[in-house]
């Protein structure tokens, strides 16, 4: 179409002078090097039973969906049996599947159906704590104080002449004091024990041989299946400083989480935990043990990381050749929406992983944090909110939705590994109108109802317009209501749609292969034009140039360039110029 926009700036021709960053990989490569992994959270992707809860038979009702998309595996939250009072974190049986999921007949049927589509699957695997239902706790519960039983967690008598005050001051990350008293078996109050995250969730003690061979034991179970990794939650939190000394920091994940973040030139931006209950050196020596287990099996087994761990450099330890395959960048997830900022990140990143050899794992959204869409429409874009609820500042969605695709084009354009939230593909927006009485996160309350927490990016899916709960599910239940707005983002809404956001993504997962941008290089451009705020990123990955345009004029692209994918409708300017908007993304062909 047509343009009339006033101020537009030319973009870099090719022979622009280029910033080295890192080199493309040569040879074979293991698939986790590059796959691009999207996060199923079963009870809200896709019910089969019609109970309003998503399970495991509609997880393979919908592998078709995620073949046609284009990607590599899926990572499975949680669906192990669970009283599910954190949605399935608090895990009662590492073993078996709940029945709100199925059974585990129903989970090899989803693993051979996905197997056939030629997807991988990834587990969740959740080793820091239990549920307070696990038969070990429940055998704790009954023990007594210096027992085999209580040696598997963190027991401690409590301070003061009675015991009467918390072993030390640390606090949950849902907020309040992470430490709850129990009861002793002849009804006195009786020790403590440590709960990094709602009380229901019991820390185990990693020093003790008998959980560290429980959990190669659980390991071992899922790979005799056939799964094909594990996502490895609250990874930097499993081992705790000796003596377990207080701290005048905060765990909360309360604190500090409307502040925005900046980069520095070792990629933080506030990501990290801190404290003595996070990243410390025993972790590893747990993920050299869990190395040897995978290596055991054949067809390139994977762990990722779930820590939020800065400096970049310290995350890379996770990833070294025997430890872990894969590391979350949360650093860039966290990023604000910034061309210098990004710069920063990506650079360190990469030059922090390729210093142990591994892949660069980047993500924009998951199960724990606002979605991405929504985060890019706030004030301060790509700020993090621990949830947005009705009363909140309220994200603009279409500016929101605009800088998500163009961001999600920049990442997919970066060589390593990416992983894609369930629902991010229609462009889902944080669901930010939920009426605070059907919260279930566990935030909502320990927090006083201040923080309205996660509950809004874990709503279930739209994938028909006109079918009950938007085809989510046959009977039109829901665990959570879905807001009249997904109506327009439903998948039949936008299959086929030249433009959609579903077809934006599927055509960058189809370009990113035959570019073979996951195992490319990356070189920054320099000597574009940019004002004090310098408003354009661009790159080379192979013989592709990816540019971002994050300031207020449009670029202009040289005749010499041909456009090969965009995140958005490009306008074209009176003498035939193509044009870059704000806030879009492009990539193009280097050579005429």
């Amino acid at each position: 179409m047509r343009s009339d926009t006033p101020t537009a700036t030319t973009a870099p021709a090719p022979t622009t002078t280029t910033t080295l960053v890192h080199t493309p990989a040569t040879g074979a490569a293991e698939w986790w090097r590059t796959a691009v992994i999207y996060q199923v959270y079963p009870r809200s992707f896709a019910d089969a039973s019609g109970d309003g809860i998503g399970d495991l038979a509609g997880i393979t009702s919908r592998l078709p969906h995620l073949a046609r998309l284009g990607v590599d595996a899926v990572w499975l939250s949680p669906f192990y049996r669970s009283p599910q009072h954190d949605a399935g974190y608090d895990v009662a049986d590492y073993r078996d599947v709940d029945p709100l999921f199925g059974t585990l007949d129903d989970f090899d049927t989803m693993l051979a159906a996905a197997h056939r589509y030629r997807i991988r699957v990834i587990v969740d695997l959740v080793p820091n704590h239990t549920s307070n239902e696990h038969a070990w706790f429940r055998a704790a519960l009954t023990a007594a104080p210096g027992s085999p039983e209580r040696a598997r967690y963190v027991f401690r008598d409590g301070r003061g002449p009675d015991g009467a005050a918390p072993p030390n001051n640390w606090t949950s990350v849902f907020g309040g004091t992470a430490w709850t008293r129990v009861t002793e078996p002849d009804g006195t109050p009786g020790q403590w024990y440590l709960h990094l995250f709602d009380t229901t969730q019991p820390d185990l003690d990693w020093t003790n041989p008998e959980v560290r061979a429980e959990f190669e034991s659980v390991l071992r179970f899922w790979l005799d299946r056939g799964v094909d990794g594990f996502r490895v939650d609250v990874a930097h939190g499993m081992v705790k400083e000796p003596g377990l000394p207080d701290w005048a920091g905060s765990s909360s994940m309360i604190e500090g989480a409307h502040e925005g973040t900046t980069g520095s030139e070792d990629g933080s931006t506030g990501a990290g935990n801190q404290g003595p209950m996070w990243d410390q050196d025993g972790v590893h020596d747990i993920y050299r043990s869990w190395h040897a287990v995978l290596a055991e099996y054949d067809g390139d087994r994977a762990l990722v990381a779930e820590a939020w761990v800065e400096p970049l450099s310290r995350l890379a330890r996770y990833v070294r050749p025997d430890e872990m395959q894969q590391a979350f960048n949360f650093s860039f997830l966290t990023a604000l929406w910034s061309a210098p900022v990004l710069r920063e990140v990506v650079t360190a990143s990469l030059e922090a992983n390729d210093a142990v050899g591994a892949p660069t794992t980047w993500v924009l959204s998951n199960h724990d944090v606002v979605r991405h869409t929504s985060r890019l429409g706030l004030e301060v874009p790509g700020s993090k909110p621990n949830g947005i609820g009705a009363g909140d500042p309220q994200p603009d969605e279409a500016l929101g939705l605009r800088r998500a695709r163009a961001a999600t084009l920049m990442m997919l354009a970066l060589p390593g590994s990416a992983y894609l939230y369930q629902g991010e593909e229609l462009g889902l927006p944080e669901h930010t109108s939920l009426d605070d009485d059907e919260r279930q996160d566990p935030t909502w309350w320990r927090s006083e109802h201040t923080e309205r927490g996660r509950d809004g990016c874990r709503v279930p899916l739209p994938w028909a317009a006109d079918e009950p709960a938007f085809g989510f599910s046959p009977t039109g239940a829901a665990w959570l209501t879905q807001p009249e707005s997904y109506r327009r983002y439903a998948l039949d809404a936008q299959r086929g749609t030249a433009g959609s956001t579903y077809e934006v993504y599927r055509s960058a997962l189809r370009l990113r292969r035959e570019f073979r941008l996951g195992s490319g290089s990356l070189a920054w451009v320099d000597g574009l034009p940019a004002g004090a705020h310098c408003t354009v990123l661009a790159f080379v990955n192979r013989e592709l140039l990816v540019i971002t345009n994050f300031g207020p004029d449009a670029l202009r692209l040289p005749a010499d360039l041909t456009l090969v994918h965009a995140s958005d409708d490009l306008p074209v300017a009176d003498d035939d110029a193509v044009l870059v908007p704000p806030d879009t993304t492009v990539w193009a062909r280097l050579t005429a």
